[in-house]
């Protein structure tokens, strides 16, 4: 008779597992000859092949929020604050969740399937064998592209909301680009910039550790390479909710 089920000691082990492959990331980041080559490649592959679907993203959220929202505050009197609601909105919370929700089903995935594709044609054993570090070279490169480029794809993906917001707000009424932005970033404080970028460092994270250890840890039939993929989304997607949720409550007792 066991004291704790099977699926509770499975995910004992499995916490485990994750402390240990996280630890073996941060023991890999400070070692000489560090690839940064790789890591500038996966910053193109994760930043650049990445903004169109994060532009056209950012720029819906804004466009969308503003034309659900505007006839809601002009019933009230309240139009005029629709940019600003709209600027708060999308720099505080629905632009780095969502696009870190959007990163999530793209990179953490695409990290996952490559990883565990070549954990089945045994690549990552042939680097183990020649002498070479898979640690360093494919994990500590890609978890490091994450975290760098998901909070410069979010400042984009506010900028071009904005913009989504200014072109809803001229389809029912006319107001020039100046008066919208006067009015969105007088309604934000510097403060408001400072939580949210930090949460999208911490998102960044959790997209690229997720989707390394999903892959690297992948078994080796080839049905495995989807299921790392798949299983990387969800965790990722879970991990952003949950640190999204420690972030506000640590931001509404810290800063406002």
């Amino acid at each position: 008779m066991t004291i704790f089920p099977a699926a509770l000691t499975r995910q004992f082990f499995a916490a485990g597992d994750q402390m240990v492959f996280m630890a073996a990331f941060f023991r890999n980041i400070f070692r000489r000859d560090f690839e940064w080559n790789e890591l500038i490649r996966q910053c193109y592959i994760i930043g650049y092949k990445s903004l169109f679907l994060v532009g056209i993203t950012g720029f819906i959220l804004g466009f969308v929020l503003t034309l659900q929202s505007g006839p809601t505050m002009k019933a009230f009197g309240a139009e005029s604050f629709v940019p600003g609601m709209v600027a708060i909105s999308v720099v505080r919370e629905m632009g780095p969740v969502v696009i870190a929700l959007i990163c999530a089903g793209k990179i953490a995935s695409g990290i996952g399937a490559e990883l565990g594709s070549m954990k089945v044609s045994e690549q990552i054993d042939a680097m183990e064998v020649s002498g070479a570090n898979p640690v360093q070279y494919l994990v500590v490169t890609r978890i490091l592209a994450s975290t760098l480029m998901i909070p410069l794809l979010t400042l984009m993906a506010d900028a071009l909301a904005l913009i989504g917001g200014f072109m809803a707000s001229n389809i029912s009424k006319e107001m020039s680009l100046t008066l919208y932005f006067s009015k969105s970033f007088s309604s934000l404080d510097f403060i408001d910039l400072i939580p949210a970028f930090i949460k999208t460092v911490f998102f960044g994270f959790a997209i690229g550790f997720v989707g390394c250890y999903k892959g690297y840890n992948s078994d080796r039939g080839t049905e495995s390479v989807g299921l790392a993929a798949n299983s990387a989304v969800v965790s990722a997607s879970l991990w952003i909710i949950v640190l999204d949720a420690i972030a506000v409550q640590l931001t509404s007792v810290l800063f406002y």
